[in-house]
């Protein structure tokens, strides 16, 4: 899983247009949303639209999306868990 977070740090910095911020900035269990990153939910669903094209899995309702984008730690899990072929 930690290729996983690795490569999703490097996606929301290039996704949500983030210049002074680098990947290995990006800490595994802060909060995602309305953090030090300053992500909102217009960022949200643009990470939503990335990881259903990149990754192949839905994030379909708010509830659900407000667990899984808690952390990135969480999100990567929730990847992992319904993208099995994914490498650990």
């Amino acid at each position: 899983m930690d290729q996983l977070i690795a490569e999703l740090k490097t996606k929301i910095v290039d996704i949500l247009n983030l210049p002074d911020v680098n990947p290995e900035d990006i800490q595994e269990d802060a909060h995602l949303v309305g953090g030090e990153l300053g992500i909102d939910s217009i960022d949200v669903l643009e990470m939503v639209i990335m990881i259903e094209k990149d990754y192949g899995v839905a994030i379909n309702n708010k509830e659900l999306g407000a667990k899984v984008f808690a952390t990135l730690r969480t999100l990567a899990a929730y990847i992992q868990e319904k993208a099995p072929e994914l490498p650990n």
